[in-house]
């Protein structure tokens, strides 16, 4: 464990769901843990006991919250869930904290096997469903473009680069046609509990995190994460945004929570600390930033600060990130004054310290 997740109690130790299973880590809350194809190999979603009324009165069903990627391992994790986890109860209502296919990619399939509605931001059911039709500007075509004017040039990252330009569809084949919107502060019951929206930014467009007073628990999404920072990239979309700054000003909408609420992240372990871990965050992002400035004493586009943040090898879907992640903080030192931005005769967008 290195120092800074010493800081945090992870109340649940090493436990950890098998694929399929089931934990109960509050009452009527229950942890699941599915695997993903990537260096970070696995998302956590939520089960929460909920009710619903078909007329007959009140009966007991379930309210998913995220879905996973849409493939065959993920499919068959929830077919045991269904098989063996439900007490043959029904889904009632699918939530979707942000667009990214862990988070989202198996929504339609849920929603449409139990007849469940999905509820999320319009923000981000607007992106999920225009990245999932590969629409000019959000699809995998935008980003070779994007990438090569903030400096990638070597022929063999193009085409490793090239080669993610259907990786969003592959994973989110389908959205739902329809949902139900959730905004900042809106409470709503599920089960026996209120719980209330927080939305966060920088991550993705309009993250929804949840939080039960009730149970002291926070659902975070990607928003605030035990072990790794939460990735905050410059898209092609929307190629002069200022996402550091979006997402340390969401961190600030947590303040109000107790020190001792019991988080549940998309990725790593349940635990207590969530002050002291968003310490730890705003800390990480001004280390960060004060690398790149020191970095930009000579021009520096994107592509050469992904080296200085991020000291190991990375493959394509690691430097996608990578290099969304050293534009937003380029960008966040340039809004405040602190970099100079030029584009030089070969086209490339560089950053310096002075003119």
């Amino acid at each position: 464990m290195n120092p800074l997740e010493s800081q945090l109690n992870y109340p649940f130790g090493d436990l950890l769901p098998a694929p399929g299973a089931l934990s109960e880590i509050a009452p009527g809350v229950y942890w699941l843990r599915m695997g993903l194809p990537f260096a970070l190999d696995h998302i956590n979603l939520w089960l929460i006991a909920d009710e619903f009324d078909d007329g007959d009165g009140p009966r007991p069903g379930w309210t998913v919250v995220d879905c996973g990627i849409a493939n065959d391992a993920t499919r068959a994790a929830w077919e045991s869930v269904f098989a063996d986890g439900l007490a043959a109860n029904p889904i009632v209502r699918v939530i979707a904290t942000h667009c990214h296919p862990d988070h989202v990619g198996l929504a339609d399939w849920l929603c449409s096997r139990w007849n469940a509605p999905l509820w999320m931001t319009t923000g981000e059911y607007g992106f999920a469903r225009m990245m999932s039709a590969s629409l000019p500007g959000v699809d995998g075509t935008a980003m070779l473009p994007h990438f090569e004017r903030h400096g990638v040039t070597d022929p063999a990252l193009i085409e490793q680069l090239q080669g993610r330009k259907s990786y969003y569809p592959t994973l989110v084949p389908a959205v739902p046609a329809s949902y139900r919107r959730m905004q900042d502060g809106q409470t709503f019951r599920i089960g026996r509990h209120e719980w209330r929206v927080i939305t966060g930014f920088g991550h993705a467009p309009e993250h929804a995190s949840l939080y039960c007073a009730d149970l002291n628990v926070l659902v975070s999404g990607d928003m605030v994460l035990p072990r790794i920072s939460t990735n905050v990239s410059v898209f092609a979309v929307e190629p002069e945004a200022n996402p550091v700054q979006l997402y340390l000003d969401s961190l600030k909408k947590y303040a109000d929570l107790p020190a001792d609420t019991l988080v549940l992240p998309s990725h790593g372990k349940p635990f207590r600390g969530l002050h002291t871990r968003i310490g730890q965050l705003v800390a990480h992002h001004r280390e960060r930033l004060a690398e790149v400035v020191e970095a930009c004493a000579s021009p520096m586009s994107a592509a050469d600060i992904v080296p200085i943040m991020f000291r190991r090898a990375l493959d394509a879907h690691q430097l996608t990130f990578a290099m969304g992640e050293a534009l937003a903080h380029l960008h966040k030192l340039w809004f405040d004054g602190v970099l100079y931005r030029e584009t030089g005769a070969d086209g490339i967008i560089r950053f310096r310290t002075h003119r």
